[in-house]
C-alpha cells in the first residue's frame, strides 16, 4: 500500500509504481503517453514500470563509472531541441502526457520541455535516483543549464503526480545513493531533527545499493519528502522561507558548474555537501563522514566566485546564503563578500 502525500495542485505516492501509475491513469483521460527516459535508468528500471502504451525517447547518458555529471552536461537547449523535435514526430496534442523516467536531470528538463511544448501539456515525474526522490522531482521547479550557470532558464509548473518507488534505490551505485543522500542530510538538518539524529548512526558502509532495506529506505524517504513537501506548500514560487531548501547550494552549485569542467567533476551532493559545511561552518558529522574532503585548489576561488554571482537568490549584486537557524524551518539569509567566501573555502580545506 502506498503512502500519499497531497499538495495543493498534486500527489507525490511513496511505494510501487507498477501498482500506483496504474490506479493513477485509470482516474485520467491522455491521447497518448511520451515517456523520456535516462537511458541508464530505462535500460535497468523499465520492468519495474506496468505495461503502457506509449511512445519513449532516450536521453543517452553516460553511466556515471564512464563520466560523473554526464547527465548535468546533456541539460541544455540542444537537448530540448531534440526533446520537442521527438515531441512533435510523435504529434503530441495538448491531450498528450508526457512521462520523465529517470534522474533530475531528467525530471528538470523533460518537464520544461512538457511545460513550454505547445504552451504545455501534463507531465508526470518517476524519480529513479535518491536525488531526484528527495528533492528534484517535487516542487516543480523546471528547467536547464545556460553558459555553464546552473539552472538560468526554467519555469514552475507542477507535474500532474509525482510517484516514487524505493525500488529504483537497488540499482543505484553506491556513489550516486551518497550523492542522493546530501539532500536528505539537508532535509534533516533544515526541519527533521528525529530524521538528523537518525542519520547519525548511518555510515557510508550504509549507503551502498543492498545496505538498507526497501522498508528502510521507505522511512527515510518519507521523512526527507514530508520536509519539503511544508516548505513548497507554504511557499511554492520561492519568496520566502523556499530559500531553505537552497542550504548548500550557492557554494554547491557554483562548485558542481566549475568542476564539471575539469577531469575530476564532483557529484551534486558532494559540491552540496561542500556548500553545506562552508556555508554553516560547521564540520557536521554525518557530512564528514559520509563525504570524504574534496580539497577547493585556491586557484578556482576567482570563478567560484564568478559562479555564485550568478546565483538565483542574489539581489542587488549581493551573494546570498540561506542558511537554518536555530529552531527546525527557521532561516537566516546571509549576505556575504568574496573575501568572506573565500574564508568559508579555506575552513573547509582546513577540515582535511
Amino acid at each position: 500500500m502506498a503512502d500519499v502525500f497531497h499538495l495543493p495542485d498534486y500527489s507525490i505516492f511513496v511505494g510501487s509504481v507498477a501498482e500506483t501509475l496504474l490506479q493513477w491513469l485509470k482516474q485520467h483521460a491522455y491521447s497518448k503517453i511520451f515517456v523520456i527516459a535516462d537511458s541508464n535508468a530505462y535500460a535497468c528500471c523499465a520492468h519495474l514500470l506496468p505495461v503502457l502504451d506509449a511512445e519513449v525517447h532516450i536521453v543517452p547518458v553516460p553511466p556515471p563509472s564512464e563520466r560523473t555529471g554526464g547527465a548535468e552536461r546533456l541539460k541544455n537547449l540542444a537537448s530540448c531541441e531534440k526533446i520537442w523535435s521527438a515531441m512533435l514526430d510523435a504529434q503530441l496534442d495538448r491531450k498528450a502526457l508526457v512521462l520523465n523516467f529517470g534522474g533530475g536531470v531528467i525530471g528538470d528538463m523533460g518537464g520544461f520541455c512538457a511545460a513550454t511544448y505547445k504552451r504545455g501539456i501534463d507531465f508526470i515525474q518517476i524519480p529513479t535516483t535518491l536525488l531526484a526522490m528527495t528533492d528534484a522531482a517535487i516542487g516543480g521547479k523546471l528547467g536547464i543549464d545556460f553558459q555553464g550557470i546552473k539552472n538560468t532558464i526554467g519555469v514552475f509548473q507542477n507535474p500532474g503526480a509525482v510517484f516514487v518507488d524505493p525500488e529504483f534505490l537497488k540499482t543505484l551505485p553506491a556513489r550516486e545513493l551518497r550523492s542522493g543522500f546530501a539532500e536528505v542530510i539537508k532535509h534533516a538538518r533544515i526541519g527533521d531533527p528525529v530524521l538528523w539524529e537518525k542519520i547519525q548512526t548511518l555510515s557510508p558502509d550504509n549507503l551502498g545499493p543492498d545496505a538498507l532495506s526497501t522498508a528502510e529506505w521507505a522511512d527515510i524517504l518519507r521523512a526527507s519528502i514530508a520536509v519539503k513537501v511544508r516548505i513548497v506548500t507554504e511557499d511554492p514560487r520561492e519568496q520566502g522561507v523556499r530559500a531553505l531548501l537552497n542550504f548548500g547550494h550557492t557554494f554547491g552549485h557554483a562548485l558542481e558548474s566549475f568542476f564539471l569542467e575539469t577531469d575530476n567533476p564532483l557529484t551534486h551532493g558532494e559540491a552540496v555537501t561542500i556548500g553545506m559545511v562552508c556555508e554553516s561552518e560547521a564540520a557536521h558529522a554525518p557530512l564528514l563522514r559520509v563525504f570524504p574532503n574534496r580539497n577547493i585548489p585556491e586557484s578556482a576561488f576567482p570563478a567560484l566566485w564568478a559562479l555564485m554571482l550568478q546565483d538565483k537568490k542574489n539581489a542587488s549584486g549581493a551573494v546570498r546564503i540561506a542558511v537554518p537557524d536555530a529552531d527546525p524551518f527557521s532561516m537566516k539569509l546571509l549576505e556575504i563578500t568574496r573575501e568572506e567566501a573565500e574564508r568559508r573555502l579555506r575552513y573547509y580545506n582546513r577540515l582535511g
